[in-house]
């Protein structure tokens, strides 16, 4: 199973039209994490993409090169690509070239995107959000597939024969489709033949177990050869060396930032109950490295995942210091434990 780290950068915003130094100075952090993260052996390093104030990567390609240069073996992804309100050629041309940076490290992880401020960025109407998202994820599936290509659409003008470049060093550029839960989500990745990543970040496992089934027995319908199939489990994630110690120093953190969305969506502001709730029967992976490096394998074991994302929530209330120790318990401790366990099996 691969192992690996998430992020969406969050930001304590400038709040001005230049003069960033928060922005700036969490840039540094962000390529400092994804350093280390290939230091200590991890697998995998996406990173969000988001228009709004409070998160740093519109452009997660950008970082994601500038990491390329510092780092050698760890794989580069986003997570995710808005591809709704995208232009797929333009994404496929950023990642291709990520993908020559890099040595041949680049993914892409599209998916639909829980927030929604690109689409008046970019001239999109939310009126078609689903229809977007698949139009313009098989653009970019034929685009990995052939040099040349002739598509017609409905919302991109059409290409006659025509050549897109620069071409990857890999074959193809791995596809991911990020999901959140839908069913129709599960059965269009299964279908296409799609690797599939679930962000995890509510409720308990036993909901989600019948949907990573789903996926599967669809692929199994469309012919797909089931033992190859790629599924990623994403939760949120925080190491310290003691569980005490790892439920204290991210509760801020973490209820900050989700109380704040929440208060957008019009969910009940969390409290630490709730918090411990998560940790103890949810999602959330914070504790010591044994309690997390076992419920790893228990979601191992209850998903058959072969990736798992650890998604790291940073942000003002948040020592950088234990965040890159966070991620040095994951790549030292964390990760030597699951994959001795795995291949003990």
């Amino acid at each position: 199973m691969e192992l690996g780290l998430s992020t969406f950068g969050e930001l304590n915003p400038d709040h001005k039209a230049g003069g960033a130094v928060n922005a700036h100075l969490r840039m540094q952090e962000l390529l400092e994490e994804i350093k280390l993260a290939d230091e200590v052996g991890l697998d995998v390093f996406a990173i969000g993409e988001h228009h709004r104030e409070d998160y740093l990567v519109s452009v997660p390609e950008m970082v994601l090169a500038a990491g390329a240069s510092i780092t050698k073996n760890i794989r580069l992804s986003s997570a995710v690509t808005v591809l709704s309100s995208s232009d797929p050629v333009r994404i496929f041309q950023n990642y291709a070239t990520l993908d020559l940076i890099s040595g041949g490290r680049a993914e892409i992880m599209a998916g639909r995107g829980s927030f929604t401020e690109s689409f008046p960025v970019f001239g999109k109407d939310l009126n078609h959000y689903d229809d977007l998202f698949a139009e313009h994820l098989d653009l970019l599936i034929q685009l990995n597939q052939s040099e040349k290509i002739s598509w017609r659409g409905k919302f991109r003008p059409s290409l006659n024969n025509v050549g897109i470049y620069p071409r990857p060093l890999q074959e193809e550029i791995p596809v991911w489709l990020a999901v959140g839960g839908t069913p129709s989500s599960a059965i269009r990745a299964a279908k296409l033949n799609l690797p599939m990543t679930l962000a995890f970040i509510g409720g308990t496992p036993d909901r989600f177990v019948s949907f990573a089934n789903l996926y599967k027995e669809q692929a199994k319908a469309a012919n797909h050869a089931v033992d190859k199939t790629r599924f990623a489990l994403n939760t949120h994630f925080y190491a310290a060396e003691t569980s005490q110690q790892a439920m204290e120093e991210f509760y801020k953190p973490y209820t900050t930032v989700m109380n704040r969305i929440g208060r957008e969506r019009g969910w009940s502001p969390m409290g630490w109950d709730h918090y411990e709730f998560m940790r103890d029967h949810g999602p959330m992976m914070v504790g010591s490295p044994e309690q997390i490096t076992d419920k790893i394998l228990l979601f191992h074991e209850m998903f058959g995942n072969t990736r798992y994302l650890a998604q790291l929530m940073t942000g003002p209330s948040m020592p950088h210091t234990k965040t890159l120790h966070a991620i040095e318990l994951f790549g030292t401790k964390i990760a030597p434990a699951v994959r001795k366990a795995l291949q003990n099996q």
